[in-house]
């Protein structure tokens, strides 16, 4: 059981350094707004990883059919990171009515870190491919398989706060030119997340439909 725990742990890990939109708004965000902030989206995001990888070990039949949905999931994807990706751009460092409550200011980081992973097709689809190798590859019995999940979800929740942390204690560097450098080129990286989810779910489907 240990080789499952200590691999899936190291999955956890690299699936957290791979540059998309969520690595980027937790740096930003805990960079501007201090580590509790990350912290809540890191919530946000483990949240969303922990509704994915259940449904890949349970399988996806318990959930309802309804047509279009994955396409709507896309289309609402594709919107939300434009969005961000042109407040970055444009706003270059922006300047958020971030709500003055407790409760309100924990909903609105917790949704950010939530939405932004789970708009994302590409990350339910990647932890169906971690189930689907551990279970054909690599053969581990069911409680291999979810001793193996819990650990790369640990592994997301260590090295998401690590990168909140982190960035905040190193906010001293982050003079107003870096910081408009870095939120502009967060915002470069919010848009290339839509075109990639604009192109392979809702174009190239849509490009074979109709035999373009």
């Amino acid at each position: 059981m240990f080789l499952p725990v200590l691999f899936g742990f190291l999955v956890g890990v690299a699936l957290c350094l791979t540059f998309g939109t969520v690595f980027f708004a937790l740096i930003q965000n805990s960079v501007d707004n201090g580590f509790r902030s990350g912290l809540k989206i890191v919530l946000g995001v483990i949240t969303g990883d922990t509704l994915f990888v259940l449904a890949a070990l349970l399988g996806t039949a318990f959930l309802p059919k309804i047509d279009g949905f994955e396409t709507l999931m896309a289309l609402v994807g594709v919107l939300f990171l434009t969005a961000m990706g042109l407040v970055n751009i444009f706003k270059g460092t922006p300047r958020l009515a971030y709500p003055k409550t407790s409760f309100g200011n924990f909903v609105y980081y917790f949704t950010t870190g939530f939405f932004l992973n789970a708009l994302n097709p590409v990350n339910f689809v990647s932890w169906v491919a971690i189930v689907a190798y551990i279970r054909s590859h690599l053969h581990y019995s069911v409680g291999q398989q979810y001793a193996f999940m819990a650990a790369s979800l640990v592994g997301v929740f260590v090295t998401e706060t690590a990168l909140a942390y982190y960035a905040n204690r190193l906010k001293r560097f982050f003079t107003p030119r870096v910081v408009t450098i870095f939120n502009r080129t967060t915002g470069v990286v919010f848009l290339l997340g839509a075109i990639n989810i604009a192109y392979s779910r809702l174009l190239e489907p849509l490009s074979k439909a109709m035999n373009w």
